[in-house]
């Protein structure tokens, strides 16, 4: 019989060749490798079992292996057809896992995605669901062993992140159907069985008299100038956060002027153009020398190749004495909605220029110029009013034709 001893010293020499251990059992000597084999008889015909390599599968291993080999044809069964069948098996469980489908699910919509969605998906699917999920077949998935999970999100204080992983969920089940290998959607049997999670706004000041004295914090503050110059242009742009913070010099164009953000990083994956008063083209050419080498107009502290951190605005407010309850790097939004719809600008030229979703997905590809000319004059006076309540002047409201 074979031992560890010679399988482990066996030397290829000028062609393959057997060292035989029993019951049809033996190592496969070539230059590529050691390799177990075994040789039985099924239906009259001769065959091998390929068992494994050497030593990944030890002796001891393989004659296991053999043994479970002798008991099916003992039953009158293939080992070979067996392997087969177990292997495809194996194969269509690690295929259709909730994982394997998940992480296909989110390559396949990735470019549909802002960049940042795309990533707080996948970290929710990875921190919150894989780990329960993530190896379960996804159609044996019912609707209890997801409430569990969701549960568990919950149990954390998290109320609205477990619905968004109810919802990316259900869009991942609904995949599944759509490529065959799920029947339904067990998440929609969940309405109504996690907490509902009230709708929050973003924090956002209003009130001209309080937006002078938020502006002239911005204008004494005396942390980072990077960080100054994006607290100063945020109310000027109104932009989302993170469309304010990956802010590429290649976009911006000093002659037009404008700013031009290309789709993929907008929310509704459409390219957005933002006319640069002036006010914004002198906040934008003061920081030119301090950054304007680099990719991001407002880099990261810690490296010029990252953009600036996405707390880094609300961190600021916060400083200046701002409560999270009270003012957000989102709000500048609100705020510059709000008193443009006071102050009678078109309803139509606001929402474009706040890129809020057109209803119409045909009429959203060609729209992103639409109203630019009244977008321009609207921006110009929007700058100049913000001036005006800086400066503490006294707000007369009047109806813009």
């Amino acid at each position: 019989m074979l031992t560890d001893v010679a399988a482990r010293n066996a030397k290829f020499s000028d062609k393959p060749y057997k060292i035989s251990d029993s019951s049809g059992l033996y190592l496969l000597v070539k230059p590529t490798g050691k390799y177990w084999r075994m040789n039985y008889r099924f239906a009259g015909k001769q065959k091998t079992l390929a068992i494994g390599v050497y030593p990944a599968v030890s002796l001891v291993d393989a004659r296991k292996k053999r043994d479970e080999a002798r008991e099916l044809l003992a039953k009158d069964a293939d080992p070979s057809l067996a392997k087969a069948i177990n292997k495809q098996v194996a194969q269509y469980a690690t295929e259709n896992t909730f994982k394997a489908i998940a992480l296909e699910w989110h390559a396949k919509n990735t470019g549909t995605w802002a960049a940042t969605t795309a990533a707080n998906i996948k970290r929710y699917l990875e921190k919150d669901i894989f780990p329960w999920l993530g190896n379960r077949i996804i159609k044996d998935i019912a609707a209890p062993d997801l409430l569990a999970v969701l549960r568990k999100i919950e149990s954390r204080g998290a109320h609205e992140k477990a619905q968004r992983c109810r919802e990316y969920a259900g869009r991942v089940f609904r995949y599944a159907i759509a490529t065959g290998r799920a029947e339904r959607d067990p998440s929609g049997d969940l309405r109504g069985a996690l907490t509902s999670v009230k709708v929050k706004h973003h924090a956002s000041i209003t009130d001209p008299k309080v937006i002078g004295g938020l502006l002239r914090s911005i204008k004494g503050f005396s942390g980072s100038y990077i960080t100054k110059c994006a607290l100063q242009l945020a109310p000027l742009v109104f932009v989302r956060p993170s469309e304010l913070r990956h802010a590429e010099w290649l976009e911006i164009d000093f002659d037009k002027p404008e700013w031009r953000i290309p789709g993929h990083k907008m929310k509704m994956n459409e390219p957005h153009i933002i006319p640069l008063s002036n006010q914004a083209i002198e906040i934008l050419q003061s920081i030119y020398p301090l950054t304007g080498q680099g990719k991001y107009v407002f880099p990261s502290i810690r490296s010029t190749i990252r953009p600036m951190s996405e707390n880094t605005i609300n961190a600021a407010l916060r400083r200046m004495g701002y409560e999270k309850n009270e003012m957000t790097g989102h709000g500048f939004r609100s705020m510059a909605s709000t008193l443009l719809h006071e102050h009678g600008w078109p309803h139509e030229a606001i929402e474009r220029q706040l890129a809020h979703a057109e209803r119409n997905k045909v009429v959203a590809a060609y729209n992103y110029a639409e109203h630019l000319t009244k977008r321009r004059e609207m921006m110009g006076w929007w700058a100049d009013h913000l001036d005006c309540l800086a400066a503490g002047a006294k707000v007369v409201h009047f109806k813009k034709t």
